[in-house]
């Protein structure tokens, strides 16, 4: 654990805990902002519901992230809705006091800054396959960035996400349908395998293969 994150640590230990089932709506798009949460177990989805009725995900949150952080600094409205996505635990506290902590802190704003730089990287990433790219591209580029986020490593250069076929189509915006499809041409290749307990990346080096091709 480095010095920010045991900062950040000591000073929300003394906040409340809140906890979650996975599915449960934690924030609605209009709420007011007066709480941040700081997440200590679990992870959390941020998403909009598009014209269609498709939920399309933007962004997520995992254990030692804050948020709706942007939110705060802005001091914009909250649009989008964020979901426990897994069994969630968060210590919340006041954003008055959230802000002062990290803006005394440099250590501390030095962390919030790369995740948020990282979040943002991943986001304009998936922006660009969602324009430019084909179907099989954004299903790959959502499989490499679970992997690298939450993927649990497995053998020399494969990873086990703990992620479901309709998790990765929330992610790209294409139906469960189609991702099931690629992944079953994928499985043909022995590069990934899904399974009932999430998807399995055989090879990562293989994967990237592919968005090159």
């Amino acid at each position: 654990m480095n010095e920010a994150h045991r900062l950040t640590q000591n000073f929300m230990q003394s906040y409340p805990i809140a906890r979650f089932g996975k599915g449960q709506l934690i924030l609605s798009p209009g709420d007011e902002l007066t709480k941040i949460h700081y997440l200590t177990e679990g992870s959390v989805v941020q998403y909009d519901i598009s014209h269609a009725g498709n939920t399309v995900i933007v962004n997520s949150f995992h254990h030692g992230d804050f948020f709706p952080l942007s939110h705060a600094f802005t001091n914009s409205r909250l649009d989008y809705f964020y979901e426990a996505d897994s069994p969630v635990s968060t210590r919340v506290a006041p954003v008055d006091r959230v802000l002062d902590f990290i803006t005394d802190n440099p250590k501390t704003m030095a962390t919030a800054l790369s995740q948020s730089f990282q979040k943002s990287d991943e986001l304009l990433r998936r922006a660009f396959f969602a324009m430019g790219g084909s179907a099989t591209s954004r299903v790959v580029f959502e499989l490499l960035a679970a992997a690298g986020r939450i993927g649990e490593k497995n053998g020399a250069d494969g990873f086990f996400i703990p992620m479901s076929e309709n998790d990765i189509a929330k992610r790209t915006g294409l139906s469960r349908e189609t991702v099931n499809r690629m992944l079953r041409a994928f499985k043909t290749t022995n590069i990934v395998r899904s399974t009932n307990q999430g998807i399995e990346v055989l090879s990562v080096a293989e994967l990237e293969k592919t968005l090159e091709d």
